[in-house]
């Protein structure tokens, strides 16, 4: 497999081309082919993610307390941010899975993508050292991280309904998870707000939480209104 485009969009040429071959190679097309996965190469990744994000938070954004930079960390260093720098790479043209998940379209799952990202910063520190990593983890994540830094304050959607229907006396809320669609490895949920048993709104997202928070959002713009 020709894996010069990657490289170019990566942005580091690698000297053992083999590297970068493992960190795209998921276990299902490991056992078929009796080769090494991805496994480890993530394992090692996923450590120097969280130690290089880290060092920059630490580098980049005094102003923010420990807890507020663990926060910040947690948001960044996340399936869904690594999922969308392995589509923006278009990492799936090049993930090698077996027969049974290219079945179900396996190279597209957000966790085998994202997972495939850590393995490649792997690759990258194996190959090129600690600094051609850092730079491949800045350049992909500086934005996620400036973006959580600026609303790591701020109370979310949900706690903040909570507070201001409580003004009101004791009230229970609840949240319901009313209909998922599409395929396991993206599905969409919708979920609804209620209070008191009555429909306050409804909300969509790509996960159970985002559909709540979604929901409890556009019952605080209701409330506004």
């Amino acid at each position: 497999m020709d894996l010069t485009n990657l490289e170019n969009d990566i942005g580091y040429n690698f000297k053992n081309k083999n590297l970068l071959q493992t960190a795209l190679t998921h276990t299902s097309y490991a056992y078929e082919h009796g080769t090494c996965s991805n496994e480890k190469l993530e394992f090692l990744g996923d450590s120097i993610l969280e130690f290089v994000s880290s060092a920059y938070l630490y580098k980049n954004y005094s102003n923010l307390k420990e807890g507020e930079m663990t926060k910040v960390r947690a948001e960044v260093v996340c399936e869904k941010s690594l999922h969308e720098i392995a589509q923006k790479l278009k990492i799936s043209n090049y993930l090698l899975v077996g027969k049974s998940e290219k079945q179900v379209e396996g190279n597209r799952k957000p966790a085998i993508m994202a997972d495939s990202i850590e393995a490649v910063i792997a690759a990258i520190y194996l190959d090129g050292g600690i600094k051609e990593a850092q730079k491949f983890i800045e350049t992909n994540l500086k934005e996620h991280i400036k973006y959580a830094s600026k609303n790591v304050g701020d109370k979310d959607h949900k706690t903040v309904l909570q507070e201001k229907l409580q003004e009101r006396g004791d009230v229970n809320i609840e949240y319901e998870i009313i209909n998922e669609t599409g395929p396991d490895h993206d599905k969409t949920f919708e979920a609804e707000v209620k209070l008191n048993g009555k429909i306050l709104a409804k909300g969509i997202g790509k996960s159970k939480k985002q559909a709540q928070m979604e929901a409890a959002k556009k019952a605080l713009e209701l409330l506004e209104n």
